[in-house]
């Protein structure tokens, strides 16, 4: 029996000097389905190394809220303000319009035909309005 140990540990030491890279692979292989089994069991989070690490694993989702909600709500003001502004442009665009068409009627040219049109019996001045001096007395 102590020539098979001696054998097998030969054989040990051809493989890490020959793949060692064999070795590697086989270990990660190995702790992978480990990690793998205790998770579907469940054991991995019945170990003390994760239950001392679960407040900060409570911290960093509490954060990761945070800052969803932050996201969210820096897009519903950028929203907010697009609309503003689309609003304003209009109200703008309106407001040049309505001040152009008031220029417009507001020439004495523009009342005349009006005042014509709806025959409201008001003609244009021959001779210029005087003007009136009320002397205070002391």
């Amino acid at each position: 029996m102590n020539k098979e140990n001696e054998n097998n540990d030969e054989n040990k030491v051809e493989d890490v000097k020959n793949g060692s890279e064999q070795v590697i692979v086989k270990e990660h292989e190995k702790s992978f389905s480990n990690f793998f089994k205790s998770f579907i069991n469940g054991t991995l989070l019945s170990r003390e190394v994760i239950l001392k690490q679960f407040p900060f694993v409570i911290y960093l989702t509490f954060i990761a809220i945070i800052l969803i909600a932050n996201r969210y709500d820096a897009e519903k003001v950028v929203r907010n303000t697009q609309s503003i502004t689309n609003e304003l442009k209009e109200l703008k665009a309106e407001q040049i319009s309505v001040t152009s068409e008031l220029m417009r009627l507001s020439q004495q040219s523009e009342v005349i035909k009006l005042v014509n049109q709806y025959e409201i019996g008001l003609s244009e001045l021959i001779e210029p309005p005087k003007k009136i001096i009320i002397k205070e007395k002391e």
